[in-house]
């Protein structure tokens, strides 16, 4: 019989002390060696991978907050089976959410222009395009509606999962009603404000500004699904592993196979958004669109950039068209870890070339802060998991997932 309460495991705190230790020494160091150092560029280098992975982590589990409202918009009950699983995930939006606030405190307010070059007021003024976007581009700006997206992703995601508690309790017909339309609702404000920042605003200022002479009506649709499709790919990883430890006795390789289809369907749906952006630029060739393909397609990052496509859209593309691919548990892990390394290295050339440049690294502390990210999920996620029954047997969809079949 399937085990009903989540335990944290020896082996499972051994792997989240070893990446946490290793991480936090790389922080230590990094602050050190690099953030203190004499050099501009080794202080850009610092505050851009911290950047990279601020962004690209909270944008990662906001996706589960996404993933579960979205399916309650859509009356969804298929993934009832493992629901706590995204909910677990999203308890981290605000822990990450503060970690990226002292990052951009730390850049604004420490005169990083090396980051965003419009933090340079003098610049600014002798150069056209950045005045033009002052009105957007500027700290107050940037900070203040930086501080209400997260406040409001935090708020209405905890909200929603103080709600599924509700579904723990034995409910009536008139309490169910009232359970679905209060849900339908929160999830509906959920979805609006994503859209007007994560598929809207955010990606421009905290992304896309720093290229500030260069802009993409796509760029917004292209961040949030790269983030999208990684999110999915975590929660994949932590069902497959609870399955794995006798969890979620409802999940099946029906839920697997859909969860699979999502992972197929969004590395699709980003290659034809990364097409879209960039055939359209390639083909009109005009300087100040393609100022942002040149570094990255011609200079050094070549090799990240054909790497990019490999790892986001042709290795997935291959390996889950096949059915059975979907639903073997190997074939879907790796995939989900090859998913998520393969969109942080689209952040990372998302950021790198407009900061540092032609001087780019990949090396001890790049990885080691990615090995403080994957540590700070694993501990958080496993506090959440924790916290209340893996699966909430009162819920008025849950018999939907537990007959589930694709």
């Amino acid at each position: 019989m399937s085990k009903q309460q989540f335990e944290i495991s020896a082996g499972y705190k051994k792997w989240t002390n070893a990446l946490l230790g290793v991480g936090i020494l790389t922080l230590v160091l990094g602050f050190i060696f690099l953030a203190t150092s004499k050099e501009e560029l080794n202080q850009t280098r610092f505050w851009a991978v911290l950047l990279q992975n601020s962004v690209f982590f909270l944008l990662v589990v906001n996706a589960s907050m996404f993933f579960i409202c979205a399916t309650t918009l859509a009356m969804g009950g298929w993934q009832m089976a493992f629901r706590r699983v995204p909910e677990a995930i999203s308890s981290l939006v605000p822990v990450f959410g503060v970690f990226a606030l002292v990052v951009f405190l730390g850049i604004i307010f420490g005169h990083q222009y090396g980051i965003y070059h419009w933090l340079d007021k003098e610049h600014v003024e002798h150069d056209p395009i950045l005045k033009g976007k002052s009105a957007f581009l500027n700290p107050t700006f940037f900070l203040t509606w930086t501080i209400i997206s997260l406040f409001m992703w935090s708020w209405v995601g905890a909200k929603m999962r103080k709600l599924s508690s509700q579904a723990d309790e034995k409910m009536d017909k008139e309490q169910s009603k009232k359970f679905i339309w209060t849900n339908t609702v929160w999830a509906s404000i959920f979805i609006v404000f994503f859209a007007l920042t994560v598929g809207s605003t955010i990606p421009w200022l905290w992304l896309m500004s720093i290229d500030a002479h260069w802009f993409s009506t796509m760029y917004s649709w292209y961040t949030l699904i790269s983030s999208f499709v990684a999110g999915i790919s975590l929660v994949a990883i932590y069902v497959i592993y609870l399955k794995n430890q006798d969890y979620l006795e409802y999940v099946t390789e029906e839920h697997l196979h859909d969860i699979g289809k999502f992972m197929f369907a969004f590395s699709v749906f980003w290659t034809y958004l990364w097409y879209s952006q960039f055939m359209l630029i390639w083909y009109a060739n005009i300087p100040e669109e393609t100022i942002y393909f040149k570094p990255r397609m011609q200079g050094v990052y070549r090799g990240i950039f054909f790497l990019n496509l490999i790892t986001n859209f042709a290795v997935p593309f291959l390996l889950l068209m096949r059915r059975g691919s979907k639903r073997n548990y190997t074939t879907v892990t790796f995939l989900a870890v090859l998913i998520i390394l393969g969109h942080w290295i689209d952040f990372y050339q998302m950021v790198m070339p407009g900061t540092v440049n032609e001087h780019y690294t990949l090396g001890w502390f790049e990885f080691g802060i990615l090995s403080l990210y994957a540590g700070l999920i694993m501990f958080f996620v496993g506090r959440g998991l924790a916290k209340k029954p893996l699966v909430a047997k009162f819920h008025p969809f849950i018999k939907e997932s537990t007959i589930h079949h694709t």
